[in-house]
């Protein structure tokens, strides 16, 4: 049933079994010429050959995969957001969705790109292995090649042969039965496992863990999926596509592997190894001493607060070391940690705002103020003025009393009646009375 499917699918791409079985027979004669024509490593390297070549031309398109899966994975709390809002309206909700892909420059199939792009050339080559398996001249391909490629065997197994073909047909093609099925069941098994490791990679390592979206549940399905999928399609390939297919996995592992260990998804472990690494390097060398760590750093610094924990992890090592980040990515020696942040986010060393010191209530009688972090001085008292000063002996002597009665000047200058005594002037007691 699924190799019923398969040829059928093949059948459509038929017309791109000139151009891959064209570059399958030039890397035949390169590594026939070292191998010999009919063996099973100049044949098999061809295909190899075939993959990597393939790959290399679809790079651009993969660092698109990547950079829409990476904004994919940012976009997931607003899509939520849009799916709670609009629950009970799929039209509102697609809308909605559709507009924020625009705004965001985000294309939810960038990350199937590779695969819809390479599937042609798989299905082409599936075309070309199976006319050879049945003795049909296909492409550029004639009667000698066909010749040479069936006596083509890896590890035993003829490069047509399948897991599913009988005893029967394996003998015509010069091989047996455990032999293929050996073959194929290991090469079953590493693609498959290739396949669940690369998504694995990509799940534990290069997420934003702080963030739980579908879209991560998702992916952690599609993780276990896979694998079987092509575990249960492998049986029905041949050597020669299982050898495309498996080439491609690995290939793709390798691939991801190096993108996140130099470009990862922000808030995620992998980051944090990275930046673990190259605050080692910059305290060592005391020096960013590639363009590459020029520009990470200078991507740090120009987030400021929106640092996530990695990143300000990565600066306050570099502080603690007595360097300090510049903005053009570039490191210098600092005595002080000024870019240490504090837990409100803030760097350390940043003049915080002080509230003014309360005073005391002889402070605010007095009108005195003190400096923050210096004690106020106590208000001397007022000092009376020199006419008040020479007044008073004048009036002692000649027994006269300030005019408005007795009164004593406070400290604030001002004059009040002395207890007892009313305002205004005041009576002299009678001297004959006693």
């Amino acid at each position: 049933m699924i190799s019923d499917i398969v040829n059928a699918i093949s059948g459509v791409f038929a017309f791109l079994t000139t151009p891959v079985s064209w570059v399958i027979v030039q890397f035949h004669k390169v590594f026939g010429a070292v191998f010999g024509p009919d063996t099973g490593w100049a044949w098999g390297l061809s295909i190899v050959s075939l993959v990597v070549l393939i790959r290399i031309c679809l790079i651009p398109l993969f660092v698109k995969q990547i950079k829409a899966t990476r904004n994919m994975q940012l976009l997931q709390p607003q899509m939520k957001a849009i799916q709670e809002r609009y629950k009970n309206d799929k039209q509102r909700q697609s809308e909605e969705m559709m507009k924020l892909y625009k705004e965001t420059g985000t294309n939810p199939l960038s990350s199937c790109l590779p695969i819809l792009v390479q599937s042609p050339f798989f299905f082409a080559l599936y075309h070309t292995l199976s006319g050879i398996a049945d003795n049909k001249k296909i492409g550029v391909i004639d009667q000698s090649l066909l010749d040479s490629a069936q006596k083509a065997h890896i590890f035993g197994a003829p490069l047509a042969a399948k897991f599913t073909d009988s005893a029967s047909e394996l003998a015509k093609m010069g091989a047996s039965l455990t032999d293929v099925r050996v073959v194929t069941a290991i090469m079953i098994v590493l693609m498959s496992a290739s396949q669940f490791y690369t998504q694995r990679q990509l799940m534990t390592r290069n997420v934003d863990l702080t963030v739980k979206t579908p879209f991560m549940q998702q992916q952690k399905m599609l993780m276990y999926v896979f694998p079987l999928i092509f575990l249960f399609m492998g049986i029905n390939f041949p050597v020669g596509v299982l050898v495309y297919w498996l080439t491609t996995n690995v290939w793709t592992m390798g691939q991801q592997m190096y993108v996140i260990s130099r470009n990862p998804t922000p808030g995620s472990k992998a980051q944090a190894k990275m930046l673990e690494g190259l605050q080692k390097h910059v305290v060592t060398h005391s020096a960013t001493r590639t363009k590459r760590e020029r520009n990470i750093v200078k991507g740090i610094v120009a987030k400021g607060r929106d640092r996530n924990e990695q990143e300000r992890k990565f600066i306050n090592g570099l502080s603690k070391a007595g360097l300090a980040a510049q903005a053009d990515g570039t490191v210098v020696k600092s005595s002080a940690a000024t870019e240490v942040l504090d837990e409100d986010g803030t760097p350390a060393g940043t003049p915080k705002r002080q509230q003014p010191k309360r005073q005391s209530k002889s402070q605010r009688q007095t009108g005195v103020t003190a400096a923050p972090g210096t004690k106020a001085e106590p208000a001397s008292p007022a000092k009376p003025s020199l006419e008040k000063q020479d007044a008073a002996p004048q009036a002692k002597q000649t027994g006269a009393k300030p005019a408005g009665g007795s009164t004593a000047t406070g400290a604030n200058g001002r004059s009040k009646a002395k207890s007892g005594q009313r305002k205004g002037q005041q009576r002299s007691k009678s001297s004959s009375k006693k």
